[in-house]
Parts: C-alpha cells; sequence; structure tokens
C-alpha cells in the first residue's frame, strides 16, 4: 500500500474513534453477543481496510463481536440467494446491488426483518430518495415497509479521457448542454484519432449487452429517462408500459444506442461485455468517454497520480430540451433475514454503522466510491467537495445535490425480473443484429414487462 492510500487509513481510523464516542447512545448494554455478517469486497482495497477499521471501532464501542466474511461481489450475491432459499442466513447482509436485485423479491414474500425502527433513528438526516429506496412492499402484509437501512449510495456519471478529446483538437468545456449533443459531441473524434494512428479507438462507452447484471440496464434507463420515460413504473408500483410517452422514450432509446453501435462508434465486443469489461476497455484508451456507475473507473487508476488527473468526471446534461435529468440513486445498505439467530445485534451494529460521522468515516476511508446517504455529510465535510479532486466533486454534486430518484425496483419488485433477465439488452441486440425496427424490438420488450409486472400487483401503497 502507498504512503498515500495508509495516509487515507489512518484519517478513517482517527474518524472511527471519534465516531465511536458519538455512537454509544445507540450501543446495546446487554452481555457481549456475536452476530454474523457477509460484506461485500471492495473494489479497492482501502474499501475493505476501512470497513475492517469501522468493525474494531464497533466492537470497541459495545462489546459485541462481529464475525464478518468479505466476499468478492458476484460470488456473494450468489452465495446470498442461496442461502435465503435454503433458509441457512447470516445475521446481516450487505452486498452491491441488493437494493435491486435482492431486497426487493425477499420483502414481497415476507423473507426479511423490518428495519424500520433501525433507520427511524437517523430518518431525520437521509437524502429523502435514499430514505424512499428503503421501502419495498410486503405482498403478504400488503404494505410497504423499511427492509433496507442505507449507508450509502452511487449514481451513473461519464467518465472522459481529456486527453483523447484535446489531442482530437477539441476541448470538453465545449461540449454541449443538452443528452442527444453531448453524445454526438464525441463521435467526430473517432475519426480524427484513427487518422493520427489510434486504429482501435473507439468514441462511444455504450453497453448493449445482456450479460450484465448492472451496466446495460443502467445505460438504457439513462437513455429511457432522457427521452421523457421515467413513469414506466410509478412509485406507487404501478407500471406503464402502455403509455405513449414510455413507448416514444423507448423507441428513441432504442433508436440511438442502436445506431451508434451499427455506425461503428462503439467497441464490437460491446455486445458482450460484462460489467468490468467496459471498465477494462476504458482504462486502455480503447473509447474515449464511458457511461458507468460509481468513480471506480477512476479510483482503479488512483494511484497513478497522471492518468488519475487525466480522466474527467461529468455529471448527467440536461435533456434535449433543456430540462435537468434526474439520476438513478442505487441504495447500499444492510439487511436482515428472517432466520437471522441475532437480531439484537444486527440491528444495533446496523444502527451504528448508519450514524452520520460513522457512515462518513467509512466512505472516505474508501476514497469516495460510494456517496453518503444523506446530504448534509457533503455540506459539512470539505471531503465531498474538494475542487482538488474533480472525481469526487462532480459525483458528489450529481448524487446528493442534483435530482434524483430511486431504483425502479424499489417501486415494484417486479422490476427486478425485468432486470435480470436483461430486457433491454435482448431489445437492443433484437435491432442491432436481428434486424427487427426500433418500433417492433419495444413492443416487444414492452409487452414482456407488462407480463412480468402483472405478476406484482401493488395492492396497497
Amino acid at each position: 500500500m502507498s504512503k498515500l492510500s495508509k495516509r487515507s487509513v489512518l484519517r478513517a481510523s482517527l474518524g472511527f474513534v471519534a465516531a465511536s464516542a458519538l455512537a454509544r447512545p445507540y450501543i446495546a448494554n446487554a452481555a457481549a453477543k456475536t452476530a454474523s455478517v457477509w460484506w461485500a469486497q471492495g473494489f479497492i482495497p482501502e474499501e475493505d481496510a476501512s470497513f475492517k477499521n469501522m468493525i474494531a471501532a464497533y466492537e470497541k464501542a459495545s462489546g459485541n463481536t462481529i464475525d464478518y466474511n468479505i466476499v468478492p461481489f458476484a460470488p456473494l450475491n450468489a452465495k446470498v440467494i442461496s442461502a435465503l432459499t435454503t433458509g441457512d442466513v447470516p445475521d446481516l447482509i450487505s452486498v452491491d446491488g441488493s437494493d435491486r436485485r435482492i431486497v426487493p423479491q425477499n420483502a414481497w414474500v415476507d423473507k426479511l426483518i423490518d428495519m424500520t425502527d433501525v433507520v427511524d433513528t437517523q430518518k431525520s438526516h437521509y437524502h429523502p430518495t435514499a430514505l424512499l429506496a428503503s421501502r419495498y412492499y410486503n405482498n403478504v402484509q400488503k404494505k410497504r415497509s423499511v427492509y433496507l437501512a442505507p449507508y450509502k449510495t452511487n449514481v451513473t456519471p461519464f467518465h472522459v479521457w481529456n486527453s483523447l478529446v484535446e489531442k482530437a483538437g477539441y476541448k470538453l468545456s465545449d461540449a454541449p448542454k443538452t443528452w442527444d449533443a453531448y453524445w454526438d459531441f464525441f463521435k467526430p473524434m473517432q475519426q480524427k484519432l484513427r487518422d493520427k494512428g489510434m486504429r482501435g479507438v473507439y468514441a462511444l462507452g455504450l453497453q448493449p449487452t445482456t450479460t450484465g447484471p448492472n451496466d446495460g440496464n443502467y445505460l438504457f434507463h439513462g437513455f429511457m429517462i432522457a427521452y421523457g420515460g421515467k413513469d414506466i413504473v410509478t412509485p406507487d408500483g404501478n407500471p406503464h408500459p402502455d403509455d405513449p410517452r414510455v413507448k416514444e422514450a423507448v423507441i428513441k432509446a432504442l433508436t440511438y444506442i442502436s445506431t451508434a453501435y451499427k455506425q461503428g462508434y462503439v467497441p464490437p465486443g460491446a455486445v458482450s461485455w460484462s460489467d468490468s469489461d467496459d471498465n477494462n476497455a476504458f482504462h486502455a484508451k480503447q473509447m474515449i468517454m464511458d457511461f458507468d456507475g460509481t468513480i471506480s473507473t477512476e479510483l482503479a487508476l488512483y494511484h497513478n497520480k497522471e492518468e488519475y488527473e487525466d480522466i474527467v468526471t461529468m455529471g448527467l446534461p440536461l435533456d434535449n430540451a433543456g430540462k435537468p435529468l434526474p439520476s438513478q440513486l442505487a441504495t447500499g445498505g444492510g439487511f436482515i433475514p428472517k432466520g437471522a439467530k441475532n437480531v439484537e445485534v444486527a440491528k444495533d451494529f446496523a444502527k451504528y454503522l448508519i450514524q452520520p460521522q460513522v457512515a462518513n468515516a467509512y466512505l472516505k476511508g474508501g476514497l469516495g466510491r460510494w456517496l453518503p446517504a444523506m446530504t448534509e455529510l457533503a455540506k459539512d465535510d470539505p471531503f465531498w467537495l474538494d475542487p482538488k479532486d474533480q472525481h469526487v466533486l462532480a459525483y458528489t454534486q450529481q448524487g446528493l445535490f442534483n435530482p434524483t430518484v430511486p431504483q425502479y425496483p424499489a417501486y415494484n419488485p417486479g422490476y427486478a425480473e425485468v432486470e435480470a433477465t436483461q430486457i433491454w439488452g435482448l431489445a437492443e441486440i433484437d435491432v442491432i443484429r436481428e434486424g427487427m425496427t426500433p418500433q417492433a424490438a419495444a413492443e416487444k420488450a414492452l409487452e414482456r414487462i407488462e407480463k412480468i409486472l402483472a405478476k406484482y400487483p401493488i395492492v396497497q401503497t
């Protein structure tokens, strides 16, 4: 670990020491107990170091023990699904993407513990979108309740190689402010760079993929929302695939993405990319820009100062009419499966974790890859809006101060099935490879979505 990362971890450690003192009102005073916790491995080593510091601070403050297991994201995702199926579960789980893939459908069938009492301890501090995204519909109890205790969030920004833009003879400061024009801005750079010998470079980091699980869905939703299709599912849980505005937005999204691919502005392999493949292609400077969740793209190069500072992180442009666009805010948190053997300590640990000072120190220790779930932290701590780190600044502005909406599975758990079956990626492939018109592909996709969501009626909100 470099000297810089050691200092980062040291600062996080000091933050946890201070936070633990403030955390005492929420720590159980009963005899020491142990809770088992499954936790997703960080994208960078600093995240795991920060997690271990936070655990040590909690154990010191509470007297309880956390028996934790840090597992890479993909294997943990499979492990959690298996555990929830068999009933052999830990006391608390935190795995990235659970707000879209695991919590919605398990809350639906009443397999999770209600965490209202946990989240209520910090309710006044939460970002409104994060708070909304913690509530899921329980079809057994016929009501919504809190099944996720958020401590982090993320949005999908743009990542741009400034050196490639300038080498092509352009200035990023001249980028248009509206959606289509912004994407189009990068297209002519491709030929300019190829004329200078960069034969393998492409303009756009689009992911018209069916591999997933995340990036292809994020990409399509970005376009669909930009074109006015935000209300395909509304906050009451009702689907609207038959809304003419939604259908028009889906057609426009399929048209732009498939046309850009067929015109050669996207790496050919993008149709089968996994979530890590676009990061790798971007790092190899195979493309000028990418649209990808979190700032993991930048932080992977954190210890390479020249390349880290060459990338520019940018939030969303306006829509084509010049109006602000909301970002979908993904929410990370802890949840407790029914069958957990020590719910008391699991909840106690969750209450500790979501305290502003604790969550802030933990996320800072991870170098800001995840944003806080509380806007006030970005206002109070200079780390989040420090102009010396353009990536964290732009990312924070987009996720905590600009418009946001929850992920669709928070509204209706059926949308988790929509995403898992990669309906949008299949629609893109129908146009790209099968020769289907965007109109026909849109109708096919929306019909499939309607059938899926019909299995998840929300009878009370």
